[in-house]
């Protein structure tokens, strides 16, 4: 039974944005500052700029410190855990519950989450990368999968224009296969990587080492950020930044889209299929559960954009299943839900510094340096055993007072104490982030005996790397040990403990675009080609996946799909 008591007429808009976190957050800034009365439905609670409970909490304020207890993980946060860092005190309130929203896994999956206003975009990574003509044509180059519809000058000003408003700090480096961007000025490397850099420049052609290029205000700009602050080094970035310093919906796009009063946002709103209109072939609207009272609402609107996440969009495309596509909207290509990627990772090396004992660093710098990736750009830098590449995350510390708990000769007393508070020796690691191929039979689907908190159905994944990312590993571990060894490092270990799809947190796939509707669910426009005024502008949308931290390009994508259809709109070609 549906609940719009007040008539249709009142729960009508000009558009629908399905999510608030990084899509959504921009698919609602841009179309309600375009002059279209939007609804955003957020299937969580509301988090407004600012409401960050545990923003400005240390350890001890929590009984027991971070940790959360074994059986409250084991009960609700099983998978969400999975990554070793998320589930703490200060931050679980940001993940999901587990038993609430469970999935099913063929093989490993981890799915981490975020069901409120804002999304991911609180708790992400914030490294901020464009994709460049290399990636948009590599599976045309490999023929693999297909061809993207787009080159990196069709998203090179949208690039920049997402740049400019959401901030990104970096160095420009004048890298073909990694384009520089509209940079805010660069955090500064500290001693031991400006070592690291030297050698990699003296001792290896094509290679590279820069700050990371990230989503904080370096130096804001009042005209362009409004009230939003400059990044005090605080690293305490997952839960929330009050002064706004990182790029976040819920600090950037949301209250630009608010402040047109063309937008109304409704949390609690759980999104679970599309109202077709089967004399049009297009979309009417959507269907809601109402998270809070488990009422079932329609909303209606001339253009309906699904920024979801890249699984939470595919669910809501095949849970909407009509007469002519039984396997849900956009599938009749049979790609709806295939293709699925994610970057692997936690491979690399690290190593010991001896030097700079008189050097320290200010702050808590909530970046590292980056490695573009130097494998198969050319004849010269081919590899025979994997196609495709990789970079580098990593940072060099000092050891701090922790080796004292079991490392320090002394127990107690004076000397104890003041061996503490001395800085211990360099350290520095890096972590390597590698492309993962768009396979087809990596993919998710529809589970009906599973039903969440709300009753819905739920996914079931199907994924797994395979021979072409091993290979890479190997490498990715062997190139990053071989560079701290020119630098002089000491204590060398390489290492790789395993990925598996999902814990990048950067999930793609599942709804690709293409040039060809028998072989693709969206156009170059980010449209599904079954529903024209359907767009699906996040990570389900990615046709390869780069070796790039991917959100810069859901914004980009964001913001191109959301000027398209607002001019469409007034074509009447909507």
């Amino acid at each position: 039974m549906f609940f719009n008591s007040q008539g249709k007429a009142e729960v009508t808009y000009d558009a629908i944005v399905v999510g608030s976190g990084i899509s959504g957050g921009w698919a609602a800034k841009e179309l309600s500052e375009k002059g279209l009365k939007t609804l955003v439905l957020e299937r969580g609670r509301n988090v407004r700029h600012g409401e960050y409970p545990t923003a400005g909490n240390d350890p001890w304020d929590y009984e027991g410190g971070e940790r959360v207890p074994p059986e409250e993980i084991e009960e609700h946060y099983a998978k969400q855990n999975r990554t070793g860092y998320t589930i703490q005190q200060s931050r679980k309130h940001f993940f999901v519950k587990d038993s609430e929203h469970p999935y099913s896994e063929v093989k490993r999956f981890d799915w981490m989450r975020g069901y409120h206003a804002g999304g991911r975009s609180l708790m992400w990574g914030r490294q901020s990368y464009r994709l460049s003509d290399l990636d948009f044509t590599a599976n045309l180059r490999d023929g693999i999968a297909v061809d993207w519809p787009i080159r990196y000058a069709d998203l090179a000003p949208w690039y920049h224009y997402a740049e400019t408003f959401a901030g990104i700090s970096g160095q420009a480096e004048g890298l073909a296969h990694l384009p520089d961007g509209n940079f805010l000025p660069p955090m500064e490397l500290n001693c031991v990587e400006k070592e690291l850099k030297k050698s990699i420049a003296a001792n290896f052609d094509g290679r590279l080492l820069t700050i990371g290029r990230t989503a904080h205000l370096t130096e804001p700009n009042p005209a362009i950020h409004g009230t939003r602050g400059k990044c005090q080094s605080r690293n305490r970035c997952m839960r929330g930044c009050p002064f706004g310093a990182y790029f976040s919906s819920n600090a950037a796009t949301l209250p630009a889209a608010e402040a047109t009063g063309n937008m109304t946002l409704r949390p609690h709103s759980v999104v679970h299929s599309i109202i077709m209109d089967k004399d049009t072939g297009k979309a009417a609207g959507v269907r809601v559960i109402d998270g809070e009272t488990g009422e079932q609402h329609e909303f209606f609107a001339k253009i309906v954009f699904l920024c979801a996440s890249a699984l939470g969009s595919t669910f809501i495309l095949m849970n909407t299943q009509t007469e002519d596509m039984p396997d849900g909207l956009g599938s009749s290509s049979g790609q709806l839900g295939r293709n699925l990627m994610d970057h692997h990772f936690k491979v690399g090396a690290q190593g010991r510094y001896d030097g700079f004992e008189d050097m320290y660093y200010k702050g808590r710098r909530p970046n590292g340096f980056y490695i573009p990736r130097f494998r198969n750009l050319d004849d010269a830098s081919k590899r025979s055993d994997y196609i495709r590449g990789f970079g580098y995350q990593g940072a060099a510390s000092r050891e701090n007072w922790m080796r004292g708990v079991k490392e320090m000769e002394m127990t107690v007393g004076a000397d104890f104490k003041d061996a503490l508070i001395q800085p211990g020796p360099w350290q520095l690691g890096m972590n390597g982030f590698g492309e993962c191929l768009p396979y087809e039979d990596n993919r998710v689907y529809i589970n009906h005996d599973v039903k969440d908190i709300h009753g819905l159905p739920t996914l079931t994944m199907d994924a797994e790397f395979k021979d072409n990312e091993m290979a890479m590993r190997k490498d990715m571990a062997a190139s990053a040990a071989e560079m701290l060894e020119a630098a002089g490092f000491k204590d060398i270990e390489m290492y790789d403990e395993g990925s598996y799809p999902g814990l990048g947190i950067h999930e793609m796939g599942t709804a690709r675009m293409g040039r060809d509707p028998k072989t693709s669910v969206l156009n170059k426009w980010n449209q599904v080609w079954d529903a024209p005024n359907v767009f699906v502008t996040d990570g389900a949308a990615m046709t390869s996946a780069g070796c790039q931290n991917p959100s810069l390009t859901y914004m980009a994508l964001t913001a191109r799909a959301a000027d398209y259809a607002v001019n469409e709109l007034k074509k009447m070609n909507l």
